[in-house]
């Protein structure tokens, strides 16, 4: 397997599989530009020992077929401010277009594809349309870690027209380092902190933390569940009926691993999911008929915080409430807060993808803990130890 800090890049176009999947305004302004900030370094690396670059990358989910909205073209102006040149544009991902543009790529140019999934191909991951990606460079990069569980034409069928020129760029291996960190080579107390609206969504990583962690604090909407498991009244607050077994199998297993489960034993509670509404604390075990709890209460991010503070590894998933309401924001935020605090004083922390990331973003940490994972479903996959297609198709 190649390595992007070794490999020559001298002469050579690379086709980097970048991950662009960035949001827009109404007025097709990046709102977000995290993934964009991520993918520079391994660009920039390409271009500096004399190398031209393709991008290729998806944008929202087209019906496989080109649509305004999610055209790639959008991402232009941002994209040339970022590298510090003018990137050419490719109005097709394959075809003529993209073949003209890309045999006509000097070095030290970058050209950006148009949007891979306007064609159902890309997601079907047909052989024959990564035979035509592939062909548009001498040497393929993989460095879309959040499309990395997908075994679609960009992430890992191309690899293998690339037998002896594929490798990761920087976000996948530090993602996978990352990752690393926190499951092999972690220092105790770990501490696993699950948020999130449903156990279903998490029960593989929750099983698999069991085996790995010292502290489990289990947040957010799935933690009704455990309580109404547990014979406590949660009012209309979110419950999976049919899991209510599964939370008891959970909170024994915990015991039985000698894990030291935590549930939040409060929360602010809310007559309906509005931000416009009068809101009270109450304890998770009576919370009144018409009432849900929207966030955790007060003596839960006491409790979670303490343990966090004394935590040397760290890894989050999930936020603790209805975030991006005001009013429910506080036990995220608060949590937020406990894991700077924590990395601060010397522990690694590793923030999963998705919602946990946009929190550390709204709150102000991004600089405060040691790592944001780009991939949301990709994160999770691969720590409960399923083998992603991308990664896979540049190690075999």
């Amino acid at each position: 397997m190649q390595n992007i800090s070794t490999y020559n890049f001298k002469n050579k176009k690379a086709i980097i599989r970048v991950d662009f999947n960035v949001p827009l305004n109404e007025l097709f302004q990046i709102t977000d530009e995290t993934r964009i900030d991520a993918a520079i370094p391994t660009i920039k690396k390409v271009l500096s020992e004399g190398g031209s670059v393709v991008l290729m990358s998806h944008l929202g989910r087209p019906k496989g077929s080109a649509e305004e909205k999610y055209s790639l073209k959008h991402l232009l102006p941002s994209l040339s401010e970022k590298i510090g040149l003018q990137v050419k544009f490719a109005a097709d991902c394959i075809n003529e277009p993209a073949q003209q543009a890309a045999d006509s790529l000097k070095v030290g140019e970058v050209l950006l594809l148009e949007n891979l999934r306007f064609y159902n191909e890309e997601t079907s991951g047909d052989a024959s349309f990564a035979k035509k990606l592939a062909d548009l460079a001498d040497v393929y990069i993989n460095d879309a870690f959040g499309t990395a569980h997908r075994a679609h034409a960009s992430t890992a069928i191309i690899a293998s027209y690339f037998p002896n020129d594929k490798m990761f760029g920087y976000v996948i291996e530090n993602e996978l380092e990352a990752v690393k960190k926190v499951i092999e080579k972690n220092e105790r107390p770990f501490t696993a902190i699950m948020g999130g609206a449903k156990i279903s969504d998490k029960i593989l990583l929750i099983e698999k933390m069991l085996d790995k962690v010292d502290h489990l604090i289990i947040g957010g909407g799935m933690s009704y569940t455990f309580f109404k498991a547990l014979g406590g009244e949660v009012g209309s607050s979110l419950v999976e009926e049919d899991k209510l077994n599964l939370a008891k199998t959970i909170l024994e297993l915990a015991k039985e691993k000698q894990v030291n489960l935590l549930l939040p034993t409060d929360s602010i509670i809310a007559p309906s999911f509005s931000n416009e509404v009068e809101t009270q604390t109450a304890e998770n075990t009576s919370i009144e008929k018409g009432w849900m709890g929207l966030d955790i209460g007060p003596h839960a991010i006491e409790d979670f915080s303490n343990v966090i503070k004394k935590s040397k590894t760290i890894m989050w998933n999930g936020p603790m409430g209805v975030f991006e309401m005001s009013n429910f924001e506080n036990g995220t935020k608060k949590i937020a807060e406990a894991i700077a605090e924590a990395t601060k004083a010397g522990a690694y922390s590793l923030i999963g993808g998705g919602d946990s990331a946009a929190a550390i973003t709204k709150f102000g940490f991004t600089e405060k803990v040691s790592y944001i994972s780009t991939g949301g479903g990709a994160l999770l996959e691969f720590l409960e130890g399923k083998v992603l297609p991308g990664i896979k198709a540049i190690q075999d």
